[in-house]
């Protein structure tokens, strides 16, 4: 008969194996934040250059499936849950897909790689982006 410690410890393999531990791991730490986070505190407003910076982290995250991680950055920065459109983050950066991209797109599910370079300016008087090719 197999002990309490031998069951624990197949039950980890077995979990580790699946890659599923992790993910409950992530789950329960995204769910102990929530728990503990203050709906009374106000978060200050969302600024235009924070929205596309979490959307780009938002994707990264969405992109190596790290999908709770992604949850708790949108819950706790205020993100839309609704990602924003591609082509209007690629507008609103000045960067332009590359043609070697296409073929990474059909291969990572419609996820666009964009290149191009841009260079980021706060202009917090007037409360925009400003880019600069």
């Amino acid at each position: 008969m197999a002990t309490i410690t031998e069951l624990k410890s197949a039950l980890k393999e077995t979990l580790e194996a699946r890659g599923v531990l992790g993910q409950l791991k992530a789950r329960i730490r995204a769910e102990v934040f929530s728990a503990l986070d203050d709906q009374n505190t106000p978060r200050p407003p969302l600024s235009h250059e924070n929205l596309l910076i979490n959307e780009l982290i938002r994707e990264y995250l969405e992109f190596n499936k790290y999908r709770y991680t992604a949850s708790v950055l949108t819950a706790e920065s205020g993100q839309p849950e609704v990602p924003l459109d591609r082509q209007f983050i690629a507008n609103e950066l000045n960067v332009a897909e590359d043609s070697s991209a296409k073929a990474v797109k059909e291969e990572h599910k419609g996820k666009l790689f964009l290149k191009g370079s841009a260079t980021v300016h706060s202009q917090e008087a007037h409360g925009h982006l400003n880019t600069e090719s």
